[in-house]
């Protein structure tokens, strides 16, 4: 395959093809597909915010449509998932256990994950919870009582669950499945009963492939976008070396003076963005913990879209609201929503919506938007719309409008 040249439209429809983002599904979801989907990406970041639907289930919705969603908690307690920091804390898939594991026998890497203090001065506590674990069986950490009288984040969870999670990281304990969405403890002899170290690759391979998997995941990618992808750390795989070998193709996209890469499996997919077959149809709403948008400068790249949750930002500093979703139209983020769903009243709440500068409002574009913003709120079990705000001031009205024209909104 020689060379390819790609334009920058032609290169975010290779990325969103490689997604699964490119044009909308043409059959209803079954469980397979959630497996696949969390495949072809690598990994689903979990994040547990639920002001709208947690992420992953959103990240999953944004592709397949609706689905049930206990199909994901399902394929994690049958073992096709397992539960790691690989992004971040991410479902990933069973398979890819042996390029993870050597993260676990490196714990104290890990950062703030794991607390070398806590092992070293706490261990008698976090042998009492293996025990319990041994003897009694999967544990979640609302078994353990507490009895300090404290609570918040990591270093006041009760001591329990602090052991709970060093474990977890030293890949001592798995995820067996998870109970509301809380993490549920066994032993990883127990979740994982086939495992023995030697099946792990040794760390530069591990991190070949890993390397590898991320750019097929990406549709194509600059160097610079690799390493966070699984967030690897030095030293890290040459991308030129391994286009040498035949196992990345090299590309060129116009504007950009770097190589790009993209994996063989990819050929013909790339070879189809080149030829401008490719053509991104779907609108959906995407989470803050996507793929497409976690690297704000992979986002700021490819779609020229500069994004950042800004829920850990102090009220008063935030520019777009707490927890804005990106708006994904034909192939390029055009806006944010700063929504809530009311599940108790059905009622799903824009509280902000806020259009990139330049887009051009037409009435297909008020149509995708408000019917992207419906499927969402209605598989949130919210099909009551208040759009309540915008950016620029009249198009809220205009989204409200087309919305109560379908006989949706309210």
């Amino acid at each position: 395959m020689t060379e390819l040249n790609l334009t920058l439209a032609a290169a975010r429809a290779l990325h969103l093809a490689a997604q699964g983002l490119l044009q909308p599904r043409r059959r209803k979801a079954q469980k397979a597909d959630v497996l696949d989907t969390i495949r072809n990406m690598g990994v689903l970041q979990i994040d547990t915010i639920h002001v709208v639907a947690r992420s992953p289930y959103l990240v999953l919705w944004s592709r397949l449509g609706d689905y049930p969603q206990p199909w994901l908690e399902e394929h994690l307690a049958e073992g096709a998932l397992f539960e790691y920091w690989a992004h971040e804390a991410c479902f990933v898939p069973i398979e890819d256990y042996r390029l993870l594991r050597h993260r676990m026998l490196d714990p104290a890497s890990m950062g703030w994950k794991y607390s070398v203090n806590w092992m070293r001065e706490r261990r008698a506590d976090v042998e009492r919870v293996l025990q319990h674990i041994r003897s009694n069986g999967p544990a979640r950490s609302a078994d353990f009582e507490r009895t300090d009288g404290k609570g918040g984040g990591w270093w006041e969870w009760k001591p329990e669950k602090r052991s709970l999670e060093v474990l977890f990281t030293a890949g001592e304990l798995m995820i067996a499945r998870r109970h509301n969405f809380q993490r549920v403890y066994d032993l990883a002899e127990r979740v994982l009963p086939g495992w023995h170290d030697s099946q792990m690759p040794d760390m530069d391979e591990a991190r070949r492939q890993l390397a590898l998997k991320t750019v097929k995941a990406l549709g194509l990618a600059r160097g610079a976008w690799v390493a966070d992808y699984y967030r690897t750390k030095p030293p890290r795989p040459d991308l030129e070396a391994l286009a040498g070998e035949g196992l990345l193709l090299r590309a060129r996209v116009e504007g950009w003076k770097d190589t790009v890469y993209i994996h063989p499996d990819l050929a013909e997919l790339a070879q189809a963005a080149a030829d401008g077959a490719l053509s991104p149809t779907l609108t959906t709403i995407l989470s803050p913990f996507d793929p497409v948008v976690w690297d704000r400068r992979r986002a700021v790249d490819l779609f020229g879209f500069d994004y950042r949750l800004e829920c850990y930002t102090p009220a008063d500093k935030r520019r777009y609201g707490y927890f804005t979703l990106p708006i994904l139209r034909r192939g390029a983020l055009v806006g944010r929503i700063d929504a809530k769903a009311h599940r108790r009243g059905g009622i799903f709440e824009l509280k902000n919506l806020a259009l990139e500068p330049g887009v051009r409002v037409t009435d297909r574009f008020v149509r995708d938007v408000a019917g992207a913003v419906q499927r969402l709120a209605t598989w949130h079990g919210c099909p009551h719309v208040q759009v309540q705000a915008s950016e620029p001031p009249g198009f809220a009205a205009t989204l409200q409008a087309e919305l109560d024209g379908q006989g949706v909104g309210q």
